[in-house]
């Protein structure tokens, strides 16, 4: 089993920034890549960004250029920079065994409110 514990959410004017960390504990046995997604209310999770434990990145063509995901040990963690409202939404860390499959696992998801 894999704990992912998030903070770092919060509230914030358009244009400003804000930091998400991931902390993960537990067996990764399997798990080769980390992950941010976001859900608005009333619909489905979205990828924001993904990493695999070997460093490779992608992204959402939505945030890509302004959020920057990164990860230390078992931490994974999500710069935004550049907020818009449309930001606004309940945000995931994630844990996959690679970069394209279902997560196996979640967080409790931490809220980003961006007003204008």
């Amino acid at each position: 089993q894999v704990q992912l514990v998030e903070s770092g959410g919060g509230s914030v004017e358009a244009g400003g920034s804000l930091r998400l960390s991931c902390v993960a504990s537990g067996s990764m046995f399997g798990i080769n890549a980390m992950g941010w997604f976001r859900q608005y209310p009333g619909k489905q999770r979205e990828l924001v960004a993904r990493i695999t434990m070997s460093g490779s990145t992608i992204y959402s063509d939505s945030v890509k250029g302004r959020f920057t995901i990164s990860q230390d040990k078992n931490t994974v963690y999500l710069q935004m920079d550049s907020l818009k409202p449309e930001d606004t939404a309940v945000y995931y860390c994630a844990a996959a065994a690679a970069m394209v499959t279902t997560p196996r696992y979640w967080g409790q998801g931490t809220q980003v409110t961006v007003s204008s």
